[in-house]
C-alpha cells in the first residue's frame, strides 16, 4: 500500500481536533476549580497531561490511518469507523463532565464507558491490522490510570 499523505494528515488531525475540544473544556478550570480539589498522592503534575494526550491522539490517528488504508477489505467499515468516533466523542465528554460541568461522579461512570469503548476499538482494529490495534495499548493504559484517578478524586471530594 502506498503512503497517502493527505489521508495521513486528516487521520491525525481528527483526534487532535477532538483533543483540542476536550482541552478547551479543561483549560477553563484546570487553573481554578481543579486546584481546589483534594487529589491523591499519585496525581501527576498538570504539565504531564498535554504531552501524554498529544502523543495518544497521534497514535490514535496513525492507527486510524492504517485502518483507513484497509477500508476496502473491511466488511463493515462504517461500523468500525463508528466505534472509533464513539470513543473519540466519549473522550471529549469526560473533559466536559469532569472539568466543565464539575460532575466528578458522572465523569467516573463515563470514563468506564470510555475505557470499554477503547478496548472494543482496539480489538476491532487489531482484527483488521495488528499494528493499528497495538497502537491503542498506551491509550488503554493511560485511561485505566485516569479511571483510578477520577475515582480517587471523586472519593476525596
Amino acid at each position: 500500500m502506498r503512503f497517502k499523505p493527505f489521508a495521513f494528515i486528516i487521520s491525525i488531525a481528527i483526534p487532535l481536533a477532538m483533543g483540542a475540544i476536550g482541552g478547551w473544556f479543561t483549560s477553563q478550570y484546570v487553573k481554578t476549580w481543579y486546584l481546589t480539589l483534594n487529589k491523591p498522592s499519585f496525581n501527576p503534575p498538570n504539565w504531564i497531561f498535554a504531552p501524554v494526550w498529544t502523543t495518544l491522539y497521534i497514535l490514535m490517528g496513525v492507527s486510524a490511518y492504517l485502518i483507513w488504508l484497509k477500508r476496502k477489505e473491511v466488511e463493515h467499515f462504517s461500523r468500525t469507523a463508528a466505534i472509533y468516533l464513539l470513543q473519540l466523542v466519549l473522550n471529549v465528554m469526560w473533559s466536559f463532565l469532569f472539568f466543565y460541568a464539575h460532575e466528578i461522579g458522572l465523569a467516573f461512570f463515563e470514563i468506564i464507558a470510555l475505557l470499554i469503548a477503547i478496548i472494543i476499538n482496539a480489538r476491532v482494529f487489531y482484527k483488521i491490522d495488528k499494528t493499528a490495534g497495538l497502537l491503542f495499548i498506551p491509550y488503554i493504559l493511560w485511561v485505566s490510570f485516569a479511571t483510578i484517578l477520577t475515582y480517587s478524586i471523586f472519593s476525596l471530594n
